[in-house]
């Protein structure tokens, strides 16, 4: 029988290097706090029972408030850190007492923790009384000593065999707990303590062997300054893997409105929804004369639905292409309207609706709006701003219970895009049908301030 698994979050930081009066991992980052976005990789790893916090002493009621509001379910208790790293541990080590469990330790800075990480983590947990995650050094690096006139190298060991540690840090508790006590015997252990969990076990059990699991570039520890913007763009690039929509899905008694229905990936999420049970209302320019740039026209079809609205949807996107001097006003107006206009409008007139139904609301980026390109500098753009709404809205709406996710699908096979480029070779685009199957998972899941790719499955 396998033991229990409870992650162990750390979050004894008070953010001085970050130049901040608050924790750092209370600082909000594509639309949640650090310690929201992870919390919620362990809430949804399936290897996760339970989640302890340590947390900063007079910050537990923020993190207490944080968790109820997000439904952090599997998160049992909130703890009061300690001065150091070995403090915090500890006192997590007490909360659990004499448990027979595995203990997944892990910065609450680090938040694009990969959840495959956790699975291999626990696995190892099998073979391993210890395990620590790392990554190769890219870097060279040299052992420093004194000179006669400063520091000088002393050594440069082989890049080959170093690694450089990350978190979590995973345990059986009962070996854990048995290297903090022989720690506390140590009279060196309070002046001179290792820097981290792992170390702890190194030095005190040094008969156990710790093994190795393979950690992500992407995660990265929020020390700096710097580290703030790194996350946050990491978070807008990379983001979420596509959710996988269940078979099972009903949405009956649920109603879905999609601007941009007539077609392509909006016509295919319309007629999904349905299969699935939903009342769906579609509104465009060519079914019924609704244009997402003019506020007037969004507010009166979302006025003409009858009932409670759970999910909007906007699809409705143009796509002129051409060098910006070449194109004329109303050409550029168009594309700004449509692409960018058009959202905000569908935002401000679908909140009060979403906000009685504690609904979502999707919007759609292009694979383009990473980089700005020669010839389709108004739609990445527009589509690059449609990225930043997402995450801003989904950070205002949060204390609205309101969701709000972007979905980012590769080149896909729609009459908009036909148009612009003509046939293209079979097997090279996506399907719009791909594109719905993923929005509508999206829409069933409780994800908020996301930019979920879609890609083309090989």
């Amino acid at each position: 029988m396998s033991r229990p698994v409870v992650g162990v979050v750390l979050a004894g930081g008070v953010g001085q290097r970050v130049g901040l009066d608050t924790p750092k991992q209370l600082l909000k980052i594509a639309g949640k706090t650090i310690i929201e976005h992870t919390l919620g990789i362990f809430e949804s790893a399936p290897e996760v029972d339970e989640i302890l916090v340590v947390m900063t002493s007079g910050f537990l009621g923020q993190v207490e408030e944080i968790v109820a509001k997000a439904g952090l379910s599997k998160v049992k208790a909130v703890v009061e850190g300690g001065a150091s790293r070995t403090d915090s541990t500890w006192r997590a080590i007490e909360a659990l007492g004499d448990r027979d469990c595995d203990v997944l330790l892990h910065d609450a800075v680090r938040p694009l923790l990969d959840r495959r990480i956790i699975g291999d983590c626990v696995t190892a947990l099998g073979a391993y009384e210890a395990v620590d995650v790392v990554i190769p050094s890219a870097d060279t690096v040299v052992v420093a000593g004194r000179g006669p006139h400063g520091e000088v190298i002393k050594d440069i060991p082989e890049r080959s065999a170093l690694r450089r540690g990350q978190t979590p840090q995973c345990f059986r508790l009962a070996t854990l707990k048995k290297a903090y006590l022989a720690a506390f015997a140590d009279p060196r252990f309070a002046t001179s303590p290792p820097t981290d969990d792992c170390g702890v076990v190194l030095r005190y059990l040094p008969d156990v062997p710790i093994g190795l699991v393979d950690g992500s570039e992407h995660n990265m520890k929020v020390t700096h300054p710097v580290d703030v913007y790194l996350a946050d763009r990491l978070f807008q690039l990379a983001s979420s893997v596509a959710p996988e929509l269940p078979a099972e899905t009903s949405l009956a008694g649920r109603t879905l409105v999609v601007f941009g229905g007539s077609y392509g990936i909006g016509a295919d999420v319309a007629a999904l929804a349905r299969r699935h049970g939903a009342e769906v209302h579609c509104f465009s320019r060519s079914m019924n004369g609704v244009r997402v740039e003019d506020a007037a026209s969004v507010e009166a079809a979302l006025a003409k639905v009858p009932g409670p609205v759970d999910y909007v949807v906007n699809t409705a996107g143009v796509l002129h292409t051409g060098e910006l001097a070449d194109l004329d006003e109303d050409t550029v107006a168009d594309a700004v309207n449509v692409n960018y206009l058009g959202p905000i409008n569908v935002a401000r007139a679908s909140i009060p609706y979403l906000t009685r139904t504690q609904g979502q609301l999707l919007l759609y980026t292009s694979s383009s709006y990473t980089r700005g390109r020669a010839n389709y500098s108004l739609y990445s753009s527009a589509k690059a701003a449609v990225v930043n709404l997402t995450q801003a809205l989904a950070d205002e709406w949060t204390g609205r219970g309101v969701r709000v996710n972007c979905v980012n699908p590769e080149r896909t096979s729609t009459p908009m895009r036909l148009r612009a480029f003509g046939q293209e070779p079979p097997g090279s685009l996506l399907t719009s049908l791909a594109v719905a199957e993923t929005s509508l998972a999206v829409l069933v899941s409780d994800l908020t301030g996301q930019i979920i790719d879609v890609r083309i499955r090989g």
